[in-house]
């Protein structure tokens, strides 16, 4: 354990294996005595998507900014792909961050040039940079984007880059902070493609935070729910989409899927497979109407 780091009360646990962030008992305070975070376990591993869930202040943001090493760890442990984050850890490359806000992070004079950024700076030549950069435009459907200046493209395009910008790095993992709050449906459905297929086609892990529980049913293999700083559940969307407590405590509210399902089981009309998904729901009720067709005939 190092020496720069103070000790939280609650327990280390073993790291697993294909485990590629392990967080234990993590605490933080800001500088003026907020407590955002107090004893938060979480792991992600090796191909799966993992969604924090949480209301707005619940400290999500607090805590994926400390999986690349942005924010240092000074009470508990943080181990990220094999390596423990101290005080004098750098920030981690292997896992890119997308943050919540697109102004921030997209900023030179165009769009290749802000993606060749973390390239370059990672110490790849000029043609190398701009190369990455092209392929990481291009896998995520936004090659056309490469000229264009960043000021005037849509918050959804803008995000598009930010995503380009981490992957061009190469990443064993991408965190994305709300990745589609501020957009309209058909950029948000978007984005959750791209990220879904980063995970499934090109083997890149998952973090995403958010308070849209539709995308969580949709996106998520597994989920953490947070709350004042705490994490209060974790599991399967199954396991936390139809535990009403859990989601009342975190200010959160079910699926859509979900409370169109438990209407119909207060009918009677349900299968006893419960939905967290739209296209789950839609199997199911498809087959309560040729039931009651079945029955009229």
């Amino acid at each position: 354990m190092s020496n720069d780091k103070q000790l939280s009360a609650c327990e280390f646990r073993e790291l697993e294996e294909d485990e590629l962030i392990h967080v234990d008992c993590l605490e933080h305070v800001y500088p003026d005595g907020t407590s955002s975070l107090h004893n938060v376990c979480f792991s992600l591993f090796k191909g799966e998507i993992v969604v924090i869930c949480g209301a707005n202040g619940a400290g999500k943001s607090t805590l994926v900014e400390h999986l690349n090493g942005l924010i240092k760890p000074r009470v508990g442990r943080l181990i990220v792909l094999g390596h423990e984050v101290t005080q004098k850890t750098s920030v981690i490359t292997d896992v890119g961050l997308v943050f919540q806000d697109s102004d921030s992070q997209v900023f030179a004079p165009t769009v290749l040039d802000d993606v060749m950024f973390g390239p370059l700076n990672k110490g790849l030549t000029n043609e190398a940079a701009r190369q990455a950069a092209i392929s990481a435009l291009e896998r995520i459907g936004a090659g056309h984007l490469v000229n264009r200046i960043p000021y005037y493209l849509s918050t959804g395009e803008k995000r598009l880059v930010a995503i380009a910008g981490v992957l061009a790095m190469n990443p064993e993992v991408i965190v994305a902070d709300e990745p589609t709050s501020d957009l309209d449906p058909i950029h948000s459905r978007q984005i959750e493609s791209v990220l879904f297929e980063l995970k499934t086609n090109s083997g890149i892990s998952i973090v995403i935070a958010t308070h849209d529980m539709d995308l969580a049913a949709r996106i998520a293999d597994r989920i953490y729910v947070i709350a004042e700083g705490q994490v209060i559940a974790t599991g399967t969307p199954r396991d936390i989409f139809y535990n009403k407590s859990v989601l009342a405590r975190a200010n959160l509210s079910q699926p859509a899927a979900v409370r169109i399902y438990e209407r119909l089981c207060l009918a009677d009309s349900a299968s006893d497979f419960k939905p967290v998904k739209e296209h789950d729901l839609v199997e199911i009720i498809e087959n309560v109407l040729e039931k009651s067709n079945l029955k009229g005939l």
